[in-house]
C-alpha cells in the first residue's frame, strides 16, 4: 500500500467516494462508491485521532493521478516539504470521464447482449466480444459500483430467463469488489478474475437458464452436465486459444472445495476460490422457479463460513466488500416501511435505502431515503421481491443511486 493522507475539506458531501478510504493503517474505512452525507461522519473518524487516507497504488488510475499531482507541484516548483507532505484532493484521484460520466446503460439492452455471447462460445468472434462485454462491466463496477450492484441483484431477481449471464456477471462485479476493496489485490488481476466469471459456465449456459426455471428434480444426463461443466468451459477456452493461465485454471477449478487461507494459494487458485465463494453467495440470493431466494444473512453463511466450519478468507472478503445486505435486495426496516437498499455502508448490516412501501402499506409517492444506521431505521428483515406488489423502475432507481 502506498497510503496518502485526503484533504478532508475536498471530500465532497453527497456523492458516491471515488476511491476507498482509509485510516494511516491502512484499514478499510468506506468502500469506493459510499456517500457520506454528513461532514460529522468525517469528524467520527478525525476526532479518535485517524488520518483518513487513500491508497493511490489500489489502481492503475490512481496512481497515474497521484504522481501527476507531484509532477505538477514540481513544476510548480513547490518546495520540497509541501511535495513530501503532500495531501491530495478528492477531484485529484477522480478520473475526468468518471466525474462526466453519468450515464444509466440500458441495462435490459446489456443483460441481453450478454446472453446472446454467453449462449454462443462457438462464435468465430466469442474472444473479441467477451473483451468487450467485460470492459463494459469494469467500467461500470469501477465509476458505479452500488448501481452496478443494484441492476444485477434485480435483474437476478425478477428475471430468470436469462439467469445464467445475469449470474456471470453478477458473481464478477462482487469478486471485482471484494478483490479490489478487501484483498487489496493487483489490479492486473482483474481481467483474469472477470473472464473467468464470465465464462465459468459457458459450456451450459443454456442448460442453467432451463434449470433455473424447472420445478422438478434434475434428470441424470442434467446432473452429468452440471457435475462435468467446469472441465467442459476450461476446454472450450483452450480449443478458442485462450493462453492466460489464470483466466484457464480458475474456470477448471472454480467448484474445487479448498478451504484455507488465501496466501498459500497460486493466483488462478485465489481467483477460484473468490469465483467459488461468490457464486454460492449470489446463486442464494437469486430465485428459481422451484425455489425462493435465501435472506441475506443465510446467504452469507453459506460462503463465510468454509467446509471445516471456519471463517473463510475470500468469503469473508466478499461479505465486507458487498455487504449483508447487498445493494438491490428488498428490505424491511423497523418502521414497518418495505425499502429497497441503494447504497452500502460502513457496517455490512447498515446501508442506506430507499422506502418503497410506508408502514401503512401504501406505495410510496417519492422514494425516501433511510440512513439504516439510525436505531430507528434498522434493519429488522428480508423481504422478497415476489411479496412486494410494487414495480420497481430500474431506470429510475439507478439515477436516484
Amino acid at each position: 500500500m502506498n497510503l496518502i493522507a485526503i484533504d478532508l475539506e475536498t471530500i465532497r458531501l453527497g456523492h458516491p467516494l471515488p476511491f476507498a478510504l482509509r485510516n494511516e493503517h491502512g484499514v478499510l474505512l468506506a468502500q469506493k462508491g459510499y456517500v457520506i452525507s454528513q461532514r460529522e461522519e468525517i469528524t467520527y473518524w478525525t476526532s479518535r485521532g485517524m488520518t483518513l487516507c487513500v491508497d493511490v497504488d489500489a489502481n492503475e488510475q490512481t496512481h497515474r493521478a497521484y504522481v501527476g499531482k507531484l509532477h505538477e507541484m514540481v513544476r510548480s516548483d513547490k518546495a520540497l516539504t509541501d511535495i513530501v507532505n503532500v495531501h491530495i484532493a478528492s477531484d485529484d484521484l477522480t478520473p475526468a470521464q468518471a466525474r462526466e460520466r453519468n450515464d444509466v446503460p440500458d441495462w435490459a439492452a446489456f443483460q441481453m447482449k450478454a446472453n446472446a455471447l454467453l449462449r454462443d462460445p462457438e462464435s468465430e468472434n466469442f474472444l473479441t466480444r467477451l473483451d468487450k462485454l467485460y470492459n463494459e462491466l469494469h467500467d461500470l463496477v469501477r465509476y458505479h459500483p452500488d448501481a452496478t450492484l443494484f441492476a444485477l441483484i434485480h435483474l437476478a431477481s425478477t428475471e430468470m430467463r436469462v439467469y445464467s449471464a445475469t449470474h456471470s456477471m453478477l458473481v464478477y462485479v462482487v469478486c471485482s469488489l471484494a478483490a479490489s476493496e478487501v484483498l487489496n489485490w493487483s489490479p492486473k488481476l482483474d481481467a483474469s478474475l472477470g473472464k473467468a466469471a464470465l465464462t465459468m459456465n459457458i459450456s451450459m449456459t443454456a442448460l442453467q437458464d432451463q434449470l433455473a426455471q424447472q420445478s422438478k428434480s434434475l434428470t441424470v444426463s442434467q446432473i452429468e452436465a452440471v457435475e462435468q461443466h467446469a472441465m467442459r468451459s476450461f476446454n472450450m477456452l483452450l480449443a478458442m486459444g485462450v493462453q492466460d493461465e489464470d483466466w484457464l485454471l480458475a474456470v477448471r477449478h472454480h467448484h474445487d472445495r479448498g478451504p484455507g487461507g488465501l496466501a498459500s494459494k497460486t493466483e488462478a487458485m485465489r481467483i477460484a476460490r473468490l469465483i467459488q465463494r461468490a457464486d454460492m453467495f449470489t446463486a442464494r440470493l437469486s430465485p428459481r422457479l422451484g425455489r425462493a431466494c435465501l435472506p441475506p444473512p443465510m446467504a452469507m453463511q453459506a460462503c463465510y463460513f468454509d467446509e471445516d466450519k471456519k471463517v473463510d478468507e475470500a468469503g469473508a472478503a466478499l461479505i465486507k466488500a458487498v455487504g449483508i445486505y447487498t445493494p438491490g435486495t428488498l428490505v424491511r426496516l423497523a418502521t414497518n416501511e418495505i425499502a429497497a437498499v441503494i447504497r452500502r455502508g460502513l457496517n455490512t448490516t447498515m446501508p442506506q435505502v430507499a422506502v418503497l412501501i410506508n408502514r401503512e402499506g401504501m406505495p410510496t409517492g417519492e422514494w425516501m431515503i433511510r440512513d439504516t444506521s439510525l436505531p430507528r431505521y434498522k434493519i429488522v428483515g428480508h423481504v422478497a421481491n415476489k411479496d412486494v406488489k410494487v414495480q420497481i423502475k430500474l431506470e429510475q432507481m439507478l439515477t436516484l443511486i
